[in-house]
């Protein structure tokens, strides 16, 4: 039983105006990860767009170890004093997972300070994700790759920063490449951005990929670091010489 409380934020729209969505994700893309989380001994709660304050009021946020986001068709419905929240919380130590199409989300450019833009394709295409890190504790019980038979390709260039650590790589069957699994710090908090998992595809009831957001949360959740104090400050030595 893991002490790591997540939230998983989802917009929940695609699933309740798409019938080819709703029959791959009948109960909400975010409940099929958060049942992946449940089945794994995390505490785990929901949050969606159309919750009063989109699910992320203070309290929400101060019970929260990790926020895992996902977004794709709705981001500039997201209010801009959620978004403040969100992206305090992380700069103050919450861990914070960006899913699939959450890399042009609110918090992410917020913290990203780029465009996040990227190529992308649906073809239903193979996609071989590399792990390119194996020391990485993202990856532990991972093979050398995951291989999807379905996938939305990505495919590069990824306009985010240089990440901190750079755990899987993507390479898609149309012969694109793509940064996948992508590690970051800001402030105190963890940021992870994972690339897999798209509307139509049943991805995030693949035990690998679950294995991947456990082992996520685990890395993103806060540490037992000193926090910082910032501003003016009284000096440790003796100055009056």
């Amino acid at each position: 039983m893991s002490d790591v409380r997540i939230t998983v934020w989802n917009e929940y729209r695609h699933e309740k105006e798409d019938e080819e969505v709703a029959e791959v994700y009948p109960d909400g893309i975010h409940e099929a990860i958060a049942e992946g989380y449940e089945d794994r001994g995390f505490e785990t709660r929901t949050a969606t767009l159309d919750d009063p304050e989109h699910g992320l009021t203070e309290e929400v946020l101060d019970d929260t170890d990790v926020l895992a986001w996902w977004g794709h068709r709705a981001h500039d419905e997201v209010d801009d004093e959620a978004v403040e929240r969100v992206v305090e919380r992380v700069l103050d130590g919450m861990g914070l997972l960006v899913l699939h199409s959450g890399h042009y989300s609110k918090p992410f450019k917020r913290l990203m300070g780029t465009r996040c833009s990227l190529k992308w394709r649906e073809a239903g295409e193979k996609e071989r994700l590399w792990v390119t890190d194996p020391s990485h504790p993202i990856a532990d019980g991972v093979g050398e790759y995951i291989e999807i038979p379905e996938a939305e390709m990505y495919g590069e260039h990824f306009d985010v920063p240089a990440p901190d650590q750079l755990v899987f790589t993507s390479w898609f069957e149309g012969g694109e490449v793509f940064r996948s699994g992508c590690c970051y710090a800001r402030g105190s908090g963890r940021v992870f951005y994972f690339r897999p998992g798209h509307e139509t595809y049943p991805i995030y009831f693949r035990d690998d990929v679950r294995d991947v957001l456990a082992n996520a949360a685990e890395w993103a959740a806060p540490g037992d670091g000193p926090t910082p104090n910032y501003g003016n400050v009284e000096p440790l030595e003796d100055l009056s010489d």
